[in-house]
């Protein structure tokens, strides 16, 4: 129980998708205009992640890694399907991001407006499919261990994105300076708060 807390909060406040490696910037940019969207696209992020990072992990080592699949018998014990490791990661992203969709249309409408083509483009979210490639290199132990830093990396995912709309909310009434407005302070925040984020390396985890 405790690596498992230890890798949950690892993946939340110290390798941060968005703060730590700067991935998924793009939405993280375009739907943090208000909290409302941010929190939608967050918890979207959270159940994507939440559930592709343990399902890539069986597959990648039933199916793809090398004798992985020696469990159908002794002549499957060479085989290696590790270079489909992309293409599958990335179909059962799809999946899942296509499934999020249906929901978030059918029961939040004006979410899903709101969110627009960001949705959908989850997909192709570097910070999703780096959640699953972090998965393959850390090469952690069991499902229960792939599942937590899913669920973390989306719990960061969140806080990183919700915290910036906040942010972005307050300083509408701000007096930033003309060429500094939009984009420009936007970065500058993000790279003061990924510096915030640098001091919970202390953790001793």
């Amino acid at each position: 129980m405790e690596e498992l807390t230890n890798i949950f909060v690892r993946s939340v406040f110290i390798d941060n998708m968005v703060l730590a490696y700067f991935l998924g910037m793009c939405s993280y940019l375009a739907v943090s205009r208000t909290v409302t969207t941010a929190n939608g696209l967050g918890i979207a992020v959270i159940f994507v992640l939440g559930f592709t990072v343990p399902l890539n992990y069986l597959i990648e080592n039933y199916f793809l890694r090398e004798g992985a699949m020696v469990w159908l018998g002794p002549a499957f014990a060479d085989v290696d399907l590790s270079f489909l490791s992309f293409i599958l990661f990335i179909a059962v992203i799809a999946s899942m991001v296509q499934l999020v969709e249906m929901i978030v249309e059918k029961f939040a409408p004006a979410l899903y407006s709101s969110l627009g083509i960001f949705l959908p483009l989850i997909a192709v979210n570097c910070a999703i499919l780096g959640g699953s490639l972090f998965m393959q290199e850390r090469e952690y132990a069991n499902i229960a261990q792939a599942t937590s830093f899913g669920i973390g990396s989306g719990v960061g995912f969140y806080l990183a994105i919700v915290g910036i709309a906040a942010i972005r909310e307050k300083i509408r009434y701000s007096n930033v300076p003309e060429p500094l407005q939009g984009l420009g302070i936007t970065f500058i925040i993000t790279g003061l708060m990924g510096i915030a984020f640098m001091s919970f390396m202390g953790i001793a985890l």
